[in-house]
Formats: C-alpha cells, structure tokens, sequence
C-alpha cells in the first residue's frame, strides 16, 4: 500500500457516502472511478457544471471532486462560489493542473475542503477523501452529542426481574438483529426511550449514532425541517441549508418519542421515508437516500388515534410491524428493591452523598403505590430522598384533600389510592363518561384505566 494512505479498515464505512466527480478529461474520470466506486455507496460523474447541476437536483452527494477548468463557461470555481451560495452543505475538493498560489487562495475561500494537484497519487487522493469523510463524521457526532446534552438523558438499562419485564427483553433481544421498524407503546414514564437505547445497543448498528427526537416539543411547523432537512430560503430563517435528523442518525437508530403527537402532514412524509427508504428536504427538488433504522413510541393509543382521525391509517401499520408494550410499574411491584437500588448506584455518585434506603415498612408502601409517573416517579422521588437523607413518603396531595373537606382514611397507603381514584373520576366525569379521551388526558392506557374502574365498579 501507498505510505500514508487511508487503510482498508478506515475505507470500511465508506459504502455510506455518495460522491460526485466532475470533469471532462476521460482518463482522470476513469482514475478516479476505479479508486472510488467500490469504496463509495454511490459515484455518479459528470463533464460539465449543467451536467452536474442536473445531477445534484436529483442526487445528494457528500462529495464533490470538481475540476476548475471545464468546458461550458463556467469554471469549477465559479461553480463552487454558487453552491455555497445555493447552501450546499458537503465537502468539495478542487483539482486543477495549473495550480499557483492565488488559484489555491480563491479556491479555499469559495469554500474548498482540498485542493489536489494534478497529477497526485492513489495515495494523496484517499487521504484527501478520507479528511472530508472524517471531517462530515465528527460533523454528524458533535450534532448528536449536543442533542444528548440537552435531551432528557435515559435510564442505563433496563432494569427488573419480573415476568412482565422478562418477557420485554426477550422481545427486545428477538427483533434487534432486524432491520424492522418497531414501535414501542406504554405509559408515560415507563422506560421507552430506555428501550430503545437497549434496542440500539444491541442492534448490528451499535457503532453508529442514536438520535432521539421528542415530537411533541418541536413546533409544529418546524417538524418537517427537524426530520428530513432543509435547504437556503425554503422558509423564513432558513439562512442556510441543513441535513436533517434522518441524515444524521445514518448508519445508526433514530427514535420518534411521542410520534402520537406528529402532526399529519409530517406523518405522510415519515411513511414515504420508511417506505422508500429516501427523504426529501423541505424546499428541495432532490431526495436523499437515508439508511436509519426508526424506532418509535408512544403513550396513546394509536388505533383511537386513527379512529377519530389524528394519526394515518397506513403509518400505523407500517410502524406496528413490531411492536412491544412497556408494562407500568404497578404491574411490576416485585422490580421496585432492584429500581430503587439501581437509582440509588446512579445518584449518589453523581450528586455526591452517601447512599440511603427505605426501611422494611417504607418498602412495603412503596410496593403498595400506583405510581401515576411510572419509573420516572419512582427516580425522582429516589433523587429526593438521597438529597434530604431519608425517605419522606408522607403524601403530598393529603392537605388539599384536607381543605376539600374530603374524610379520607388515614392510612397512607389508602390516602393515596383514595386521591388517585377522585382525580381519576373527576377526568373522567368531565369527559363526560369517554374512557379513551380520559385515559389520553390521564397519560395511562385504555387498558389501565378500565382495570381500575372494574376494581371501583365504575
């Protein structure tokens, strides 16, 4: 192998990236397709810029290797100057036999990656696609990192003994060798993104990115944008061009929480991206192949969703091609000692006090609790107890009851079954009887919610 070219482990990846060479010199153009086409997903040549610019209205590319002296009046150079302009986004490596010091300058300041010389070597043409290639990969990595730091951080792994989450994980190590969609259902707070994590960790995609996206805090008119990208001008603000999050969780695993709320327009766009496997960015007249997994969850009810008209039909059964749903922690009382030792390992370390843990009887009414906020409770109230240095498990809803004049037991485990049951009843009463908007306003299942009203007779 040429000294100083790019290893065959470091070209591995490289079936992930498109690549577009323009130039009008047969012999340079053939070069160059026999160095690159094997290693690159896609490389498309043209022989002048209108030949290339059709090409780019069609095709994404990562790459341009553009030539700066090409028939046609329009020079690389210039053309470079206009892409930038345009918001092209991907990395552009110039090459020119007449190179002199201005050449180089003009070159870089229209936005130039690289500059090769002609003629350079195999070896001097591989380092030089490699630097773009690693550059657009820690590109892709910052983005999702900063995402990571300002999402709302997941659990470190599922966490139970109990047959309900037993039977999770056996579907999750089952489907994550699959490339199939899987769509994850539960309430809130029971651990989905977790899941997915899981699902990712142990997927042939565990090298790549994990890119999780709440639906339902980006503005509604802004979703589109978020998932498939946008080009220069295609709405106001958009100064720029800028891939989306399919483009960036390539290779890796993108995770729609509360894909319940994706408003319909959006869900239209999602189904033809899990179908055609190809996006196309707001304001753009090209599509861009995407290669992301799609895990997705929610806390609704998805089939009532469809029913009254909020949630297409045809997505819905795209995305149940596997499905799983996370048990609330009501069922799982028996996982509450390990959850709370598992939080208790996880906290105290990081907000820097000694370990506390509930007494036999603390246990026992923590075992005896509905648990409305699921593992998500469960945490903070852990998280509360390490910072105060004992488990306070007096109920907070106990004076408000008080005030209302409400005769509750005084037993604390009563007090709180009672105080769920009337906010329950009320929901439902102002729902006017309707158990499936009262459960979507509750955040619980249908299923949850008739169990506990059979358990009232209700």
């Amino acid at each position: 192998m040429p000294p100083n070219a790019a290893s065959s482990d470091e070209l591995a990846d490289w079936h992930m990236h498109s690549v577009l060479v323009v130039d009008d010199e047969p012999g340079m153009v053939n070069f160059l397709r026999r160095a690159l086409a094997a290693r690159c997903g896609v490389l498309d040549s043209a022989g002048d810029v209108a030949s290339a610019a059709a090409l780019l209205q069609r095709q994404h590319y990562d790459l341009i290797i553009l030539d700066i002296s090409l028939p046609g009046g329009r020079s690389g150079t210039q053309w470079l100057h206009e892409l930038r302009g345009e918001g092209f986004a991907g990395d552009v490596v110039l090459m020119t036999a007449y190179a002199d010091l201005d050449t180089a300058i003009d070159a870089l300041r229209a936005g130039a990656a690289d500059f090769l010389l002609k003629p350079f070597s195999l070896a001097q043409l591989l380092n030089a696609v490699k630097r773009c290639f690693e550059r657009s990969r820690l590109q892709q990595e910052n983005y999702v990192l900063r995402r990571e730091v300002t999402a709302q951080g997941g659990l470190e792994g599922l966490v139970g003994q109990s047959e309900a989450m037993r039977l999770v994980c056996e579907r999750l190590k089952r489907i994550a060798p699959t490339p199939s969609t899987v769509l994850l259902l539960g309430e809130s707070g029971t651990g989905k993104e977790v899941a997915a994590r899981a699902l990712h960790r142990m997927s042939p995609r565990a090298d790549g990115p994990f890119v999780p996206v709440n639906c339902a805090a980006i503005a509604a008119d802004l979703i589109e944008s978020e998932l498939f990208g946008h080009v220069k001008g295609a709405y106001s603000g958009a100064s720029s061009s800028r891939e989306g999050l399919f483009y960036y969780a390539r290779g890796g695993t993108l995770f729609l929480d509360e894909i319940g709320e994706l408003p319909l327009a959006a869900q239209a766009k999602l189904l033809r991206a899990l179908e055609e496997r190809r996006v196309r960015p707001v304001g753009s007249e090209q599509e861009i192949p995407v290669n992301a997994r799609v895990v997705a969850a929610t806390n609704r009810d998805l089939a009532q969703e469809v029913a009254a008209g909020r949630f297409r039909q045809d997505l819905y059964y795209r995305l149940q091609v596997m499905e799983i749903e996370l048990p609330a922690l009501r069922e799982r009382p028996e996982d509450i000692p390990e959850l709370i030792n598992h939080f208790t390992r996880q906290l105290a370390g990081q907000l820097g006090v000694p370990p506390v843990h509930p007494d036999a009887a603390s246990l026992r009414r923590l075992q005896g609790y509905d648990w409305p906020g699921n593992v998500r409770e469960l945490r903070n109230l852990v998280e509360r107890s390490l910072i105060f240095g004992y488990y306070d498990l007096k109920p907070e809803p106990a004076a408000a009851a008080a005030e209302a004049g409400a005769a509750l037991p005084a037993q604390p485990e009563v007090l709180l079954e009672a105080v769920e049951k009337r906010h329950i009843l009320a929901v439902l009463n102002a729902c006017g009887g309707n158990k499936s908007e009262a459960a979507r306003q509750l955040g619980v299942s249908r299923k949850t919610l008739d169990r506990k009203c059979n358990a009232w007779g209700v």
